[in-house]
């Protein structure tokens, strides 16, 4: 493994990029928040980020996290390969299309089928109790929701609850790369019914490192599996996708 000093139009990402080989295939790393977890949410350089993966030739990203849950099926150490998503942040840098070139993207699915696919079946196979689909709403961060708020998502049928999905997910659909979402629940929100306790750090720091290693194994077996032609609609998201005066 090697780091590699990458700089964008957009500054310098996180942390330099890891940049190694898993099963044969090359894969590269960075560490959303920083080394030391520097960045909170809302400063997560997400453009930068995104843009070294692409300049790396990066086709496809898994983006893991740790989420909290908004429905009681839910459970604090099970996985959910999300397919869908709710953005509630505010002020964030979202897109790398500020003119003069009108671009819109489709987003209707903000995830890759063969990725989403693939995840699932791999944490079939590794026996980890996994949620097929869900809704995640992504909210501002670095605050926690007040429990009116986590009732109100709850009430939507939403499923999981982040800070960090967007705009991650719709940068990487802006430059063609497959997206995929593992999002390990650490935690209840403090608005789903019944008793439940304030969420904190602590915990969700515990829940996510006691399930740190399963997860280690689901996202080497989602990159060994991955197949090598991609013939999803992310490698093609730009074609009609620019206003033509």
């Amino acid at each position: 493994m090697r780091e590699v000093d990458v700089d964008t139009p957009w500054g310098k990402p996180s942390a330099p990029v890891t940049v190694g080989r898993v099963d044969g295939r090359s894969v590269a790393f960075i560490p959303r928040h920083g080394m030391k977890h520097r960045f909170p949410p809302h400063k997560v350089p997400y453009r930068a980020n995104l843009w070294a993966m692409k300049q790396l030739g990066v086709e496809r990203v898994i983006g893991p996290c740790a989420a909290g849950s908004l429905q009681t099926n839910v459970k604090p150490g099970e996985f959910v390969i999300c397919d869908q998503l709710v953005d509630r942040t505010t002020g964030r840098e979202s897109t790398f299309y500020d003119g003069p070139e009108t671009t819109h993207i489709a987003f209707a699915d903000p995830y890759c089928p063969t990725m989403r696919r693939v995840a699932l079946a791999e944490a079939n196979d590794l026996g980890i109790a996994t949620h097929d689909g869900g809704t995640v709403v992504v909210i501002q961060g670095p605050r926690f929701s007040s429990r009116a708020e986590s009732a109100f998502f709850s009430r939507q049928g939403w499923e999981v609850i982040n800070m960090t999905q967007s705009p991650e997910a719709v940068l990487a659909r802006e430059l063609e790369m497959c997206y995929a979402n593992v999002s390990l629940i650490t935690d209840y929100d403090v608005g789903v019914v019944g008793e439940v306790e304030a969420v904190s750090h602590e915990e969700v720091i515990r829940v996510f490192t006691e399930n740190n290693a399963r997860l280690r194994d689901l996202l080497f077996r989602m990159i060994s599996a991955m197949p090598v032609e991609r013939d999803c609609p992310c490698a093609a998201a730009l074609a009609g996708a620019r206003f033509e005066v």
